[in-house]
């Protein structure tokens, strides 16, 4: 941590002295990123700094461009807040909603799995944040646990999406976006094909965590990245036994429409379609019981 990281800090306001204590406590860190516990001085409120160094590289530091006007913008509950925001010559700072509960993968690997129930409304919150943030024009690009955090250890705890380094702004009339990004297991097929692709890639890294939250592996795994790739380009994914065998029919119906958006022929369908069929389970379950049929719930939003 450098002296200029420090002063800057306390220009706007903050501190990293967190309670007094000697600066220090770093919470995460990345490529161009570090994050660090800070702390407001007029009042004591705490929040976590993501520094962000500037790349000299004009498309990288673009990407940190838009990440500091996309944590400005956004404003949801499922969303990682962001309080303040201010850069300097090569230094960009965001005060972040501090989230001490750690990853959501880290609470899928604590847990083997979710319940369905569990899964259900974890679902319905990040589902949320996702229809929310591209009616707002914004693509994620790196939707995975990993970018997924929980407000406390609590069991009961939220869940809220995070670190929009890769995600990009758009409109209906803009070109397709062309630059391959985001983690291998959860890239979708039109991302890796090349020839352009909009923030349908978004719903399908989405369906990728909704089938790895019920069962707690994921869809798509292979030796290497290229044999992976292949795999997720085709769509070849199973409901393995004996994992999914306690998971219903109207989970694994959901599951299904979720992670195979082959036939939908725009984005805003694909969230009608994603969205109706969550819906649809959620009532099958939560208001008749009926598990036996799920296709009667879900047929009206898939074909």
């Amino acid at each position: 941590m450098s002296a200029s990281e420090v002063s800057d800090i306390e220009k706007c306001g903050w501190t990293l002295a967190v309670d007094g204590h000697e600066p220090g406590k770093e919470l995460g860190s990345g490529h161009f990123a570090k994050v660090r516990l800070a702390q407001r001085k007029s009042d004591g409120f705490k929040a976590a700094v993501k520094i962000i160094k500037k790349p000299k590289d004009m498309k990288k530091a673009a990407l940190v461009g838009e990440e500091h006007k996309i944590l400005t913008k956004v404003a949801h509950p499922s969303v990682v807040a962001c309080y303040e925001a201010f850069e300097t010559d090569d230094r960009v700072y965001l005060f972040l909603e501090l989230m001490t509960g750690g990853e959501l993968f880290d609470r899928i690997v604590e847990q083997g799995h979710f319940t369905e129930d569990q899964a259900r409304e974890t679902t319905y919150e990040l589902l949320s944040a996702l229809d929310y943030m591209h009616k707002q024009g914004i693509a994620h690009r790196d939707l995975k646990p990993e970018n997924m955090l929980m407000t406390t250890k609590a069991a009961d705890a939220k869940v809220k999406i995070t670190d929009f380094g890769l995600s990009k702004f758009f409109d209906e009339q803009s070109a397709l976006m062309k630059t391959a990004c985001g983690t291998p297991g959860y890239i979708a097929p039109e991302v890796l094909l090349m020839k352009g692709y909009d923030q349908q890639c978004d719903v399908w890294s989405f369906g990728v965590i909704v089938y790895i939250l019920l069962c707690g592996f994921p869809p798509f795994y292979a030796d290497n990245d290229a044999q992976l790739f292949e795999r997720i380009k085709k769509g070849e994914y199973e409901f393995l036994k004996p994992y999914w065998d306690p998971v219903s029919d109207v989970a694994k119906a959901s599951s299904s429409v979720l992670a195979t958006p082959a036939e939908i022929s725009s984005s805003q369908q694909s969230m009608r379609k994603l969205k109706g069929a969550f819906l649809a389970s959620w009532v099958a379950v939560a208001y008749t019981g009926d598990e036996a049929e799920p296709e009667e719930y879900v047929k009206q939003y898939v074909e």
